[in-house]
């Protein structure tokens, strides 16, 4: 029994039961997404009481990557390690923490996650999320990181919590995207949209246009063309979202369709971009490609690239195939309009 068999309203906890019921190799999977769901709640009950709880947005200290922890980071990564102890976790990789983790030594399954995502929304009640990844432990005494340096294709499930007017489980076990709602009266995720898929073609794209003169030229041609719409060699009318939230602008491609980027460009620390590939890339990216979508860097599939290090950043393009395949071509020069925008020869937008 699939999980997008089960009815809608059905509880993450039934629908897990069922998919180990349907492949017993699951259980310690399913053991894992039930602690980060646990987890996931708590969170959400801290962030429900807004500036009730305590200053969220508070600053700490710094993370392993250099940015300034606030109280709500530190939350969030303790209660998704404290939980994720009493699971079949033998190891963690988090934004929050400079190495990994050891949780207990020998148990079959690791987990890659960013405990809240879009922390520069805190405090001003718009949304965050959580993305965790779960790999099969492959850690030794000589390959620490073995857990972690695979290709994405390696990872057991994915998911993604938003943390929005409702708060939403986005959940891969392999076999499709499901989505689960918080029911906050009974504290638990309830299935509420069984099987997701992502319209091969749409008109939203995402991106912090205020980057653009830093942006490399296939990203600058690919965006002019998007503005000049139906008069451009993409023969449609565009609206651009960005949200801040990665999970936020993932949640929209999956129900709405459109294209997200984060490209590298050409200021000091951003030629990778900013997303990091293990916890950020590779999740969204299984994520988006068991409902339809695609994920690349630019050139490469997401779920192809090998981490050579946890906190290892990476390009991220995800979204409609069409639109996803559309980019791919600029970066690859075979877009025949791509760099000869009529907007390339003006002082504009894209210009400075």
């Amino acid at each position: 029994m699939s999980m997008g068999s089960l009815e809608i309203g059905s509880r993450l906890d039934a629908c897990l039961a069922a998919a180990v019921a349907a492949d017993p190799t699951l259980s310690d999977v399913a053991e894992v997404i039930a602690a980060c769901a646990t987890a996931a709640i708590e969170v959400s009950t801290v962030i429900g009481r807004g500036a009730l709880a305590g200053d969220l947005a508070a600053q700490g200290a710094q993370n392993s990557d250099g940015d300034v922890q606030k109280f709500l980071d530190v939350l969030a990564h303790e209660r998704f390690t404290e939980a994720l102890r009493g699971a079949p976790v033998s190891e963690v990789a988090s934004e929050e923490s400079e190495g990994v983790m050891l949780l207990n030594p020998g148990a079959p399954l690791a987990v890659a996650i960013d405990p809240l995502d879009g922390s520069s929304n805190i405090g001003v009640n718009m949304a965050v999320g959580s993305i965790f990844g779960i790999w099969p432990t492959a850690s030794t005494p000589e390959n620490p990181l073995g857990s972690f340096t695979g290709p994405g294709t390696l990872q057991r499930a994915a998911g993604f919590v938003t943390y929005g007017p409702a708060t939403s489980l986005v959940l891969t076990l392999g076999n499709g995207t499901q989505t689960y709602t918080l029911d906050r009266a009974e504290g638990a995720f309830r299935l509420t949209h069984p099987r997701m898929e992502v319209v091969a073609a749409a008109k939203e794209y995402a991106i912090n246009a205020s980057n653009a003169r830093h942006w490399d030229t296939p990203v600058k041609a690919y965006i002019e063309d998007c503005l000049r719409g139906a008069e451009g060699p993409l023969d449609k009318d565009f609206n651009m979202r960005w949200l801040g939230s990665l999970v936020s602008d993932a949640q929209r491609v999956l129900l709405r369709g459109g294209v997200f980027l984060y490209p590298g460009d050409n200021r000091k620390g951003y030629a990778q971009g900013r997303l990091r590939l293990l916890y950020e890339a590779a999740p969204i990216a299984f994520l988006m490609e068991q409902a339809g979508a695609g994920a690349i860097d630019g050139e490469r599939r997401i779920l192809d690239i090998c981490a050579s290090a946890i906190h290892e950043r990476v390009p991220l393009i995800f979204g409609s195939a069409d639109e996803v395949a559309c980019v791919a071509k600029y970066y690859g020069g075979r877009n025949p309009a791509a760099g000869r925008s009529p907007l390339f020869g003006q002082r504009g937008l894209m210009r400075g």
